[in-house]
């Protein structure tokens, strides 16, 4: 018994650790950016371009796409799916929607406004902040799931006889083909 909250523990590290490689591998390219700016000078020049709008609008949607998971993966939720929903609406009002908007203010507009220096790391931060929360959402979903036998658990869920070994077994994800001898509805 004394190993099972181990476990968790080390399963709730991993993700962890994988959230915010998640999150690094998606702000490398603006981090490359921002030190080539640096190197010439022209740092302040980041805040005013759509940079960080991009990173924020690309974690937001990646937040979304956990948030969707965490809906898919487990359908006994009863009333936590409104707030599953929730979040995901909270994610397209709060952070898609004006970082889409500043991207295209931004690149239409010769005179950018100053406040824009500081909506887009106060949107970054937000995004950030989702993307970590759907993550562990998910994940808490996927792992209720698991427990209550609701999910695809290989000891507990029931299966399709393969006793017949002629047929090859489908593979996880693969739709099945129709042939020629199925029978039609």
């Amino acid at each position: 018994m004394s190993e099972l909250p181990e476990r968790r523990e080390h399963h709730s590290l991993s993700m962890m650790y994988g959230t915010y490689a998640d999150i690094l591998f998606v702000l490398f390219p603006f981090l490359i950016i921002g030190m080539q700016r640096l190197w010439e000078g022209r740092l302040y020049e980041t805040l005013l371009r759509p940079d960080l709008s991009i990173a924020a609008a690309i974690l937001a949607g990646l937040a979304i796409g956990k948030f969707v998971l965490g809906l898919v993966t487990n359908r006994e939720l009863g009333r936590y799916k409104e707030r599953i929903v929730f979040f995901i609406a909270l994610t397209l009002f709060v952070v898609l929607g004006p970082a889409i908007i500043l991207i295209l203010s931004i690149l239409g507009s010769a005179d950018v406004p100053g406040f824009v220096t500081f909506v887009q790391p106060i949107l970054l931060i937000i995004a950030i902040s989702l993307y970590t929360t759907a993550v562990s959402i998910s994940n808490i979903l996927t792992r209720f799931g698991m427990e209550d036998g609701t999910t695809a658990n290989p000891e507990t869920s029931p299966r399709p006889d393969y006793s017949d070994m002629s047929e090859p077994r489908p593979a996880p994800l693969d739709l099945p083909r129709r042939t020629g001898n199925d029978p039609t509805v």
